[in-house]
């Protein structure tokens, strides 16, 4: 007779419904991935069920499937996804963009965040700690594009936050230990930014650290992509800083 593990069975179809949704920005249902554990629809019906309960799912009113909490979100980063590699052309990619107009700081910085828009297609943003009330951000279209963000109120109030840069600072700079950051929905503190995730990581200037790196996106983001992608744009833009 075979035992089944369900509280690992938990993690994978909660793996697997939150890999669904980020890809395709629409409400899981158990026939969804029903066959990928070859489980009945009613069976995976009732472990949706146990996560709703527990707070990793959640049941919007206008759909029969589910979508992921902050909660759920959270525990996903932490706990279930593993970080690719990224691909040789991507990192060339990076290291070439990158090293582009670097005459100058503001330049290499400006020139970063765009790196980071381009490679991520959320926004990109970078600060520099001397500099407290200069920070550059590209991209923020590619935010408005998402479908959480179709409605225009939502639209307004996270543009007039991103354009408010002392708030947009204060979050980016909180301290942190780690190389990377990734603040998921209500952790960010603010309203209007509910339905996004930040992913921060720092870069050296001199061997000090000197400035942050940022992608603001919804938090159906693919976090396994962009997690190892702000460490190595921080590491290439400290090595570039050398040069300063």
């Amino acid at each position: 007779m075979r035992t089944v593990d369900y509280n690992s069975r938990r993690k994978s179809v909660l793996h697997s419904a939150i890999n669904r949704y980020i890809k395709n920005a629409v409400p899981v249902a158990s026939d969804d991935i029903a066959d990928e554990f070859d489980l009945s629809p009613a069976t995976i019906r009732n472990i949706f069920s146990e996560l709703d309960k527990s707070g990793y799912l959640k049941h919007p009113y206008t759909s029969g499937g589910r979508v992921p909490t902050d909660k759920g979100y959270r525990y996903y980063v932490d706990f279930l996804i593993q970080q690719m590699e990224l691909l040789v052309e991507e990192k060339q990619c990076i290291l070439r963009e990158c090293k582009r107009k670097q005459k100058r700081l503001d330049d290499a910085l400006e020139n970063t965040s765009e790196v980071i828009s381009e490679i991520t297609h959320y926004a990109g943003i970078v600060s520099f700690l001397e500099w407290q009330d200069k920070i550059f951000y590209k991209g923020i279209s590619r935010i408005l594009d998402q479908p959480e963000f179709r409605d225009a109120d939502k639209m307004r109030l996270l543009v007039r936050l991103i354009e408010d840069k002392k708030r947009l600072l204060e979050i980016i700079n909180r301290d942190f230990s780690g190389k990377v950051k990734v603040y998921i929905g209500s952790e960010l503190g603010f309203p209007e930014m509910e339905n996004c995730s930040l992913v921060i990581s720092s870069f050296k200037l001199k061997n000090q650290p000197s400035g942050r790196l940022a992608v603001l996106g919804p938090m159906r983001m693919e976090y396994n992509h962009i997690i190892p992608t702000m460490e190595y744009i921080a590491d290439v833009l400290s090595q570039v800083l050398e040069d300063f």
